[in-house]
């Protein structure tokens, strides 16, 4: 299990580039696929008839423990990771848009679009636990520590792709005003999951001459995995083996625009645009013959073959759930409460919000809002993070250039830097604070998309 959590430091310290994918450019006056990607109402904003996406990636990091500033010094991170008290809470998610295409009539526009989506979450880890298994071997604990959550502590991983068909429409215009409300389907097709979920956790962990114990231990245990993740997540190359599978689940998004209009011989022809979107409502089912999905009571008690507990440096080399399973079933610390072959995962359901303002003649200020609606503790769910961001922005036209400024509920505030030359962007969330501050979040998104007509 040590390999897990390496897994989570090696995310922040090898990838080194939050939840916002391409924070900046998703709310810019030059609308298109990324913006109905936010709200599909905006399709119906399109200033070209035509769209065509190439390509777009975006890699986020984000934590509430490592710094960008201890990726450079001679902190151990995976110390780092589990000390203080606070739970550790670290997202890593790679988002890949994929051939898209998008086509206005009159009043009507559509699209249809292409994502993947690669995630890694550790959710309300309690510290000393992580410490115990993650640095047991280092000898960092010492003497008896009693942990007692009410928390339910996940490591989830998940790779999934989906197919997106969206329609939108101006449904009222006038001279200055104009409303557009707007779908999508989302075809989704799940490739891998793994999860394991310690809930209501009690148990006391004790280093005895070298060795790290847990013993009188009670907990709720979810174990769960399908696909290339159950046998192991720990490596990038886990998740990208199987983004696409079969067709097995749907979402659906909504969404509503506002635009105050301005100047009618201008591409961004508005003084105010807003918009709401309710997003990700929908789930997926993960069918396979070698899935598993079993409850257990967990309980760990002293006995004469094992009068300390369960010894955690066992856990050193083990990479993958089938192997945790393995040993506290074989050690007879497991009973199963029920046991399912079908995993059925929710996406993050989520309300969003926004308004950008044209400030001056090419000069826009944005707001974003991004709320969860689920709750990232249960088992079957995607966990995402609450956003909030203001972007001051630059349109030139052919040039665009946007500092947002972000406050995330996983790694409190960034700020970074983008900008877009025709269909090329390329920017981060978080560079400036990356570079300037102690900031726990790096991300980098590139991409190319190309409009006409």
């Amino acid at each position: 299990m040590k390999k897990l959590f390496l897994f989570a430091v090696l995310s922040v310290n090898l990838f080194s580039f939050s939840q916002e994918h391409f924070a900046g450019l998703s709310t810019s006056s030059r609308i298109g696929i990324i913006g109905a990607d936010l709200n599909p109402a905006e399709l119906a904003n399109m200033h070209h008839k035509f769209e065509i996406n190439g390509f777009g990636t975006s890699i986020n990091v984000s934590n509430n423990k490592i710094s960008v500033k201890d990726l450079s010094s001679n902190t151990n991170l995976e110390r780092k990771l589990f000390s203080g008290s606070e739970p550790v809470n670290l997202s890593f998610n790679a988002v890949i848009l994929g051939p898209g295409f998008a086509i206005k009539i009159q009043k009507w526009a559509f699209a249809i679009t292409s994502k993947s989506i690669l995630k890694f979450d550790l959710i309300d880890i309690d510290t000393k636990l992580g410490d115990a298994i993650s640095n047991g071997t280092l000898n960092s604990l010492a003497g008896a520590n009693t942990i007692a959550s009410t928390k339910n502590q996940r490591l989830n991983g998940i790779a999934y792709s989906e197919i997106g068909l969206s329609a939108a429409r101006t449904i009222f215009s006038s001279s200055n005003q104009k409303i557009s409300a707007g779908a999508s389907v989302k075809l989704l097709f799940p490739g891998s999951y793994a999860n394991l979920g310690l809930d209501k956790f009690n148990g006391t962990v004790t280093n005895t001459g070298g060795q790290v114990y847990l013993n009188n231990t009670t907990a709720n245990l979810n174990i769960a995995y399908s696909g290339n993740l159950a046998n192991g997540f720990s490596n990038i190359s886990d998740y990208t083996k199987s983004l696409f599978g079969s067709l097995n689940g749907y979402a659906v998004d909504f969404g509503i625009n506002y635009q105050l209009k301005g100047d009618a011989d201008s591409k961004n022809n508005y003084k105010v645009n807003f918009g709401m979107a309710l997003k990700n409502m929908g789930s997926m089912t993960f069918k396979n013959d070698s899935n598993v999905n079993t409850n257990y009571n967990l309980q760990i008690q002293s006995t004469v073959a094992n009068p300390f507990g369960l010894n955690l440096n066992q856990f050193e080399n083990v990479d993958n759930l089938q192997e945790i399973e393995t040993i506290l079933k074989n050690k007879g610390y497991l009973t199963v409460v029920d046991s399912k072959s079908q995993i059925k995962i929710k996406l993050p359901a989520l309300f969003s919000a926004y308004a950008d303002v044209k400030i001056i003649p090419k000069v826009f200020v944005s707001g974003y809002i991004q709320q969860k609606l689920s709750n990232d503790s249960d088992n079957d769910q995607i966990a995402n993070p609450n956003i909030f961001t203001i972007t001051p922005r630059v349109n030139l036209g052919f040039f665009e250039a946007f500092i947002p400024f972000t406050n995330s509920s996983i790694s409190g505030f960034n700020t970074g830097f983008g900008f877009r030359l025709g269909g090329f962007y390329l920017g981060s969330g978080s560079a400036i604070t990356a570079i300037a501050t102690n900031s726990k979040q790096i991300d980098a998104y590139i991409g190319f998309r190309t409009a006409f007509l």
